[in-house]
């Protein structure tokens, strides 16, 4: 089997290419990022022998009709993972993921492949009020980002009506060796002993997903029969636990004297809002903005049809993540950008991070007044 990857170099496209060839697929990757073949290895278990020959890489945008259609030469099936994610320019972000996707299956369509997975994400659901959130429940996505994704998917559903096989797949945030972005600021802050302040409580439950159980329940979509996969499909852990005691689970991991503490949910929430604005944080609202709440979907459709079933809960991916930044920390220096497979400026943030007191002698001076409350008169 021929795959075509969109986004190939991006986080998801490394190890979705990594399965492929580990199961002895051929893979053409399409991204408008460089891509160095040997970040393979950095990633997991060596590959098979000869795997250089079953890869070839295409730099080029979803939105290019002749990039796409040159990538699909000789392409079986098609996972189209190419995303504007919400750090990028609001414009980028509709072009990329709702135009980018009209393409990639305007052509596919045209060179006769019938089957493309479409990676959408749970922003589409918003921030709800009720959990857990089912394949059916109504959609309100947050910002340009969710907006698009949800109109990307109505295009996915304009060409199942035109015969083609379109799975959807909605997974929760996802992590794994090589993820960055946000998480590698948590990893910085653990790695220094710092306290981890979560957004109110920590008592909401925020699932999780590991990107080996992604890339698992993709390859079930690449291959069941078509009646099995042409639906949606929500992807997440099956065991996690509270914020609180997720996170914790990763700092004792760390073993460098990092412990979760709460902050008020509204002061953090105005303070990040106007970090954003004044570009000064790289969190953006669907960070911050679901932080203190309840986040998880219902798994049961994708375990009955898929006959699939997560591996890791929320605090394993936590931790076999953090030991990959511990691994790898040194050629990532100096990296930065809007991606998941880089760190993220942590602007204002870097500032709160070294005012605070590091190790064991922290959690006294943290937890008799914490971030946000007024010193008392």
């Amino acid at each position: 089997m021929k795959v075509l990857i969109t986004g190939g170099a991006g986080f998801f496209g490394l190890h979705m290419a990594r399965k492929l060839l580990m199961e002895g697929h051929e893979v053409v990757l399409l991204d408008i990022a460089d891509f160095d073949p040997s970040e393979y290895e950095t990633l997991g278990e060596p590959l098979p022998e000869g795997w250089e020959q079953r890869v070839s890489f295409r730099k080029g945008d979803v939105r290019d009709t002749k990039a796409v259609d040159s990538s699909l030469k000789g392409v079986d099936v098609v996972i189209h993972a190419a995303a504007a994610l919400p750090l990028w320019h609001p414009k980028d972000i509709i072009t990329t993921n709702v135009d980018g996707t009209k393409v990639v299956l305007e052509q596919s369509r045209k060179r006769g492949i019938d089957r493309v997975v479409f990676i959408s994400s749970t922003a589409v659901y918003g921030i709800p009020e009720k959990h857990p959130l089912y394949e059916e429940d109504p959609l309100d996505g947050v910002g340009p980002y969710g907006k698009s994704k949800i109109a990307a998917e109505q295009i996915c559903l304009q060409f199942r009506r035109k015969g083609m096989i379109v799975p959807i797949v909605r997974p929760k945030t996802f992590i794994g060796p090589g993820r960055l972005g946000v998480f590698q600021i948590l990893f910085d802050w653990i790695e220094r002993g710092k306290p981890i302040p979560v957004i109110g409580s920590g008592l909401n439950r925020y699932q999780l997903l590991d990107v080996d159980d992604l890339t698992e329940a993709v390859m079930r979509l690449l291959t069941f029969p078509s009646e099995a996969v042409n639906e949606t499909f929500n992807i997440g852990a099956e065991k996690f636990g509270t914020v609180r005691e997720d996170v914790q689970s990763l700092c004792n991991h760390a073993g460098t004297g990092s412990f979760v503490f709460p902050t008020p949910a509204g002061f953090v929430k105005v303070a990040l809002r106007a970090l954003e604005v004044l570009k000064l944080s790289p969190l953006y609202k669907w960070v911050y903005g679901t932080a203190d709440k309840d986040s998880f979907v219902a798994i049961e459709k994708a375990k009955a049809k898929l006959l699939w079933q997560p591996k890791y809960s929320n605090a394993q991916a936590l931790c076999r993540t953090y030991d990959w930044y511990l691994e790898h920390k040194n050629e990532l220096q100096g990296r930065t950008g809007v991606t998941h497979r880089v760190a993220w400026s942590q602007g204002a943030l870097m500032i709160v991070r070294d005012l605070l007191p590091s190790g064991k002698k922290a959690k006294a001076k943290v937890t008799s007044k914490p971030l946000g409350e007024k010193s008392k008169p």
